[in-house]
């Protein structure tokens, strides 16, 4: 069975691997393949490299770009966040939150 690509965006600060890996596995668990390029890009690009920055923006864009859906996580809007609905909205691609995909898969809280 082929999984939706759903990409993750949140407020992400300081060391938040274990938190972005947390959100990867309810998005899997609920039936979508994440896409999280907070936990991958670091392995491979520098952001203090104002070029690798930019990079790593446009790869995030790009791969927003190809998702099913855009889910939001945590509680906190970030300009980053914001502009990634924005993205989303202009590309009619769905914006959903964690805690929605979770209700409608039957796996969320009430």
């Amino acid at each position: 069975m082929k999984r939706p690509l759903a990409y993750i965006t949140a407020a992400w600060y300081g060391d938040c691997e274990e938190e972005a890996a947390r959100y990867c596995r309810s998005v899997y668990e609920a039936g979508f393949s994440p896409i999280c390029p907070t936990l991958f890009q670091p392995l491979f690009l520098n952001d203090a490299i104002p070029e690798e920055h930019k990079s790593g923006i446009d790869i995030a864009r790009d791969l927003l770009k190809r998702s099913h859906v855009l889910v939001v996580c945590g509680h906190t809007v970030t300009e980053a966040m914001k502009n990634d609905i924005a993205v989303a909205q202009r590309l009619g691609i769905t914006a959903t939150t964690l805690e929605g995909i979770l209700t409608v898969k039957g796996q969320g809280r009430r």
